[in-house]
């Protein structure tokens, strides 16, 4: 019989290793089948929950965050593109883009789990963002964006002209925080292993083999 892990994925939308950290995690996981399977959840985490809705150009938030030179940046750009290339997935041209505020995203992403279609969403948020520059705070990007997913464009729309979610978003939030998460993507199986950053597709496959061994 096939172990079945629970992992949550605490991530963001802007976040790029987040994406690099999901393909290697699919890539393990497709070595590892039909053994063991995984059911997939998405966490929030706001890299910046106090990024005004108009976002901040990108460079000029990462020298100011980070304390780096613009070359620096540039040279963590080039080392991201090339780490995403290594695991299946080419980033766009960012430079010059923004960062968002990503709250509205989350509240999608928390509705969409209850339609079977987070993790269609969630990747089509990271395109939104890095392949195409999009703006994962702007009602109607997001709404574009849930329908190529296959969500209803109505219900959508409810949540994002409402509250709805709000509450629930942001006690997941503090729930992770509390848990000890400051950065992502944190993948935590069955609630209480922790795989921290963007790992190789070697290390999540032999951590999950690991853990479903011990189950």
């Amino acid at each position: 019989m096939a172990s079945e892990l629970k992992i949550d994925i605490v991530s963001d939308v802007s976040c790029p290793w987040c994406i690099i950290g999901f393909k290697a995690l699919q890539t393990a996981l497709q070595e590892i089948a039909p053994e063991i399977k995984a059911n997939i959840e998405w966490q929030p985490f706001e890299l910046n929950p106090q990024m005004p809705k108009e976002g901040q150009d990108i460079t000029e938030h990462l020298t100011q965050k980070y304390q780096i030179t613009e070359q620096q940046v540039e040279q963590n750009r080039d080392a991201i593109k090339q780490r995403g290339l290594d695991v299946g997935y080419e980033f766009g041209i960012r430079g010059g883009g923004r960062i968002y505020n990503t709250f509205d995203s989350h509240r999608l992403l928390h509705w969409a789990k209850s339609q079977g279609k987070q993790t269609e969403l969630k990747l089509a948020l990271f395109d939104l963002y890095f392949k195409n520059q999009g703006n994962p705070s702007d009602h109607k990007q997001l709404l574009d964006t849930a329908v190529l997913v296959g969500l209803d464009k109505n219900e959508a729309k409810n949540v994002l002209d409402s509250t709805q979610f709000e509450t629930e978003v942001r006690d997941l939030q503090q729930h992770y925080q509390r848990a000890g998460v400051s950065s992502v993507p944190a993948v935590i199986v069955n609630n209480k292993h922790l795989i921290s950053g963007g790992q190789p597709a070697d290390v999540f496959r032999q951590a999950l083999s690991q853990i479903a061994s011990e189950m």
